[in-house]
């Protein structure tokens, strides 16, 4: 159906970030296996994921913590599944916990990561925007980037020990003890989504505490966390006057916890119809 097309187009590529798939560039050199076969999996993979919560009327909360997706034979290799073949999607049942929901797909963890490197911050900073309706303020002035590469020496720094140098300065720290827990607990992934256990020779330490002090040791520990909290997950339904996504710009009037997901979701899909009529409509008068 067209109109649905455009429902995961428009939505799912705007909350997800999915747009922005179309633009990444791995470097080659550190991540060889990417290419343009496994780009355009990924992308596929969470619009059928998403196609599929909205379809069905699913809970809000699979979006944390569903247990299973969609992949074809290229995508199945990336994340180690056996014995699924050719360019077809399937549903799959995942036996991997920490693939389960958004947070182990290979989208939502490439288009938060840089070319040559993950981004503990970027991966918080979008998990708090966009699933928790916490947007942060933007970064002081005259604050230096975090350096790509390790100084000279015997050991390579890992993310983590890099991050904490850079959390050192006091403009910094407040908002980054926010967010890069989060984005810790998702260290186990790589630029490109694919599971790894260490770093530079050492193993990785996705551990942290988060703002309300919960302890977290990896994804599943995050995912669980989340999940316990279902009036924070899914701003767009949950949080009536937040701004990430800003209900009134969604068309959505405020509304309370207890919000139909069925409901909001019918507003969403007239929108993207509309929508894309409307780009038809201009694309006939050129």
């Amino acid at each position: 159906d067209p109109r649905a097309s455009a429902l995961v187009e428009n939505f799912a590529g705007q909350w997800l970030q999915l747009r922005m798939m179309e633009n990444i560039s791995p470097d080659a050199a550190r991540y060889a296996a990417f290419d343009e076969a496994l780009r355009a999996a990924m992308t596929k993979e969470t619009q059928l994921f998403f196609a599929e919560i909205v379809r069905e009327n699913r809970s809000v909360i699979d979006f944390l913590d569903a247990d299973y997706t969609y992949v074809n034979g290229r995508l199945a290799r990336h994340y180690g599944i056996s014995g699924i073949y050719g360019s077809h999607f399937r549903r799959v049942v995942l036996k991997d916990e920490n693939r389960f929901g958004l947070l182990g797909k290979a989208s939502v963890l490439a288009v938060t990561s840089y070319t040559t490197r993950t981004s503990p911050t970027i991966r918080g900073k979008w998990l708090l925007e966009n699933i928790l309706a916490a947007p942060m303020p933007p970064p002081p002035p005259n604050v230096p980037a975090l350096k790509d590469e390790n100084p000279a020496g015997p050991k390579v720094r890992s993310m983590r020990e890099r991050m904490e140098q850079h959390r050192v300065n006091p403009a910094c720290s407040s908002c980054h003890s926010r967010m890069d827990p989060i984005g810790f607990a998702m260290e186990n992934f790589d630029a490109v989504g694919a599971w790894r256990s260490v770093e530079g020779g050492s193993p990785i330490d996705a551990s942290g505490e988060l703002a309300d002090g919960t302890r977290v040791d990896g994804v599943i520990e995050l995912r669980t966390a989340l999940a316990q909290r279902p009036a924070v997950i899914a701003p767009f339904v949950t949080r009536p006057n937040e701004t990430v996504p800003d209900r009134r710009k969604l068309g959505l009037a405020p509304a309370s916890a207890s919000a139909s997901w069925s409901s909001s979701i019918m507003v969403l899909r007239n929108q993207a119809c509309a929508g894309s009529a409307s780009v038809r409509s201009d694309q006939n008068m050129r």
